[in-house]
């Protein structure tokens, strides 16, 4: 397609419940697919919220919480995604939905992206390749197996989560593959004590240069901190005062850099939507492209090494 719809779900789940937070995700799905969207990204671990406890308690504190977020998280072939399945082929859009989700037959779990295309398939399912700081005590690393972009009826799809967009060779990996369409999913950074005068300036930051530099538009979507989620914490493991509601950063950018929707945080849920002209890339790449074999490339004197083999083994 020459134009597509573009949207970014800014909404937030109903935290540590995975089927009341998959029915939630439903109902954006086909609204957003009855607003005319071709293409619609969840936040990072919609499914089941994003573990803040994890940067606000003393990790003793945290095991009970992270072993039932192991039980919250979903399996790749579980209900959770036949669902989304569904839903993706019903509404007839491709879905990118941030997911905590459970090795087969193994409780590790991955901070993962899963790309449904519209026609109802299985999902290619990415895996964050380092989980940042607290992180690690909750997911296990991504192989480059996953690292991939993903042709769909909206286009050419990849994803990464947060600070994955840290990790200039990851971009790279996606941008050397052709990537049309960046799914960037995020959370609500700006709620942390020490990110409030600094995350969203650092996502901006981020996402118009991937835009750029990998010739794409970039969708980038997060999920705000709810009362919901406060008052879950404070019941569950205590008070805490590093984590305060609303947040999130939520927009759509062209390969040139400007914003083209958005940006938009806070509590009030919405679909961040622009219908663009995916010609438009090819007048950034006029300028420079980054692709593989592209006019910007330099394989002479610098050359990415892509290890996908398969390593995570579940």
């Amino acid at each position: 397609m020459t134009t597509v719809t573009l949207a970014a779900a800014h909404v937030a789940p109903v935290f540590m419940d995975t089927a009341a937070s998959t029915d939630k995700a439903i109902k954006w799905i086909k609204k957003a697919g009855a607003d005319g969207a071709d293409i619609v990204v969840f936040p990072e671990v919609y499914l089941p919220g994003f573990p803040y406890w994890i940067n606000c308690y003393a990790p003793l504190l945290q095991g009970e919480m992270t072993r039932r977020y192991q039980d919250a998280s979903i399996e790749e072939d579980g209900p959770e995604v036949r669902a989304l399945r569904e839903a993706a082929k019903d509404a007839g859009i491709v879905v990118v939905m941030g997911a905590s989700e459970r090795g087969k037959q193994s409780r590790t779990c991955f901070n993962s992206s899963l790309i449904f295309n519209s026609d109802g398939s299985a999902p290619f399912i990415h895996r964050k390749l380092k989980p940042t700081f607290a992180e690690r005590t909750v997911w296990g690393e991504g192989g480059g197996e996953r690292l991939g972009v993903v042709p769909t009826s909206a286009g050419r799809v990849g994803a990464l989560a947060c600070w994955e967009h840290t990790m200039n060779l990851a971009r790279q990996a996606l941008a050397e593959q052709n990537m049309e369409i960046h799914a960037a999913l995020w959370p609500a950074l700006d709620t942390m004590a020490g990110f409030d005068q600094v995350a969203n300036l650092q996502i901006q930051a981020m996402m118009q240069n991937h835009a750029l530099t990998a010739q794409c538009f970039v969708i980038s979507a997060a999920s705000p901190v709810t009362q919901q989620m406060l008052d879950f914490m404070a019941a569950e493991i205590g008070p805490q005062e590093f984590l305060k509601t609303g947040g999130g950063w939520s927009a759509i950018i062209h390969p040139f850099g400007p914003i083209l929707a958005g940006p938009v945080s806070g509590l009030e849920e919405q679909l961040v939507m622009a219908q663009v002209d995916m010609t438009a890339r090819h007048d950034t790449k006029m300028w420079v492209d980054g692709s593989q074999g592209g006019h910007y490339s330099r394989p002479d004197v610098l050359r990415l090494v892509h290890e996908n083999a398969p390593s995570d083994g579940a």
